[in-house]
């Protein structure tokens, strides 16, 4: 969870012609599927999509992950620079200590998933979810975390790949060899 406190600020609403104030407020912020979800139910649109969200689609994502009751939502307006680094950093964070060697310098998010450019959305993710059993409570934890631990369960649950006949031979062939190397024997 991220705490981030909006300071009390004036702010010109161009509509009204007219300055008003905003109170401060700190907020708790969380990057979860249920996040995702809601943003996802108003915009008709996948969050993780290529097309990048407009200015009142990334407030209002923020105003998705607030986890703080009875905001106003003129608070929103008050976010100063520094609080939407701090969630941008927040979300990128892979809060996780798993790292994949198949993509050591990317980070642990959706298009990892992504086989042949497939969309991903909340529904897929509930999806994932249901086949690998994962309980529905880690839908409130951070969405990098639980796409990590789906991604392990994918790979987990992949079945082993069978040896062709060459290699086994030669895994044996080299088996064998340190043994006789170990023991001092030829044969």
């Amino acid at each position: 969870m991220l705490t981030i406190n909006i300071p009390s600020s004036e702010l010109f609403i161009p509509a009204t012609n007219e300055f008003v104030m905003v109170e401060g407020k700190s907020l708790s912020l969380e990057h979860s599927l249920v996040s995702v979800s809601k943003w996802e139910s108003k915009w008709h649109k996948p969050f993780f999509g290529n097309e990048p969200k407009t200015q009142e689609q990334v407030v209002d994502y923020i105003r998705c992950m607030t986890l703080t009751k009875n905001v106003d939502p003129s608070v929103y307006f008050g976010l100063t620079p520094e609080n939407i680094k701090a969630i941008e950093q927040y979300i990128d964070d892979p809060m996780t200590a798993t790292t994949f060697s198949s993509d050591k310098n990317k980070p642990n998010k959706p298009n990892a998933f992504a086989k042949n450019k497939k969309i991903i959305t909340s529904e897929l993710i509930y999806y994932w979810m249901i086949a690998y059993e994962v309980p529905m409570e880690c839908q409130k934890w951070h969405l990098n975390r639980l796409l990590t631990l789906i991604r392990v369960l994918e790979i987990k649950n992949q079945p082993s790949k069978k040896m062709s006949k060459k290699d086994l031979y030669d895994r044996n062939r080299k088996l064998n060899a340190a043994r006789r190397n170990a023991i001092g024997t030829t044969g």
